[in-house]
């Protein structure tokens, strides 16, 4: 069993230049899923924004990234919350932590919500048998889930 964790990022527009910078600097690829890949229509605003971003390089650096939905620059929200079924956030980073099955990821997730401030409950998603968002007690905003 073994979990590892991977900084997430949140930008402004800028998440797929950003990727593509990470991977020319430690190598890797960038695999970059848009939120039209996931459904939204093509000519919606913001349909080309990075939803899932990742860079990993054999030297085993490895970062995520993603766009702010509805934010194309400007000012950022006060909190990391949900509204109107998109997760909405000021942090400039999440830490996210990867699991092989849900029973592990569900372990670290009990332990990490006592106190917290729950975002998404852990739950199934379109990528994962199992997804979360929390900030802990300490003001950090976690993303917890299943290797797909």
């Amino acid at each position: 069993m073994s979990i590892k964790t991977t900084t997430h990022l949140n930008f402004t527009g800028d998440a797929r230049a950003a990727l593509e910078f990470y991977a020319s600097v430690f190598g890797g690829q960038p695999v970059i899923r848009t939120y039209g890949d996931f459904g939204m229509p093509e000519d919606a605003p913001g349909a080309g924004n990075v939803v899932f971003g990742e860079v990993a390089s054999d030297s085993g650096f490895r970062v995520m990234a993603y766009d702010i939905p509805g934010r194309g620059g400007g000012a950022r929200d006060n909190a990391t919350r949900r509204e109107n079924g998109v997760t909405l956030t000021d942090q400039p980073f999440f830490v996210s932590v990867s699991g092989e099955t849900l029973d592990e990821v569900q372990g670290h997730w009990d332990a990490l919500s006592a106190g917290a401030t729950i975002v998404e409950p852990l739950a199934a998603s379109a990528w994962s048998a199992g997804f979360g968002m929390l900030t802990d007690r300490f003001g950090v905003t976690w993303i917890l889930g299943v290797d797909g």
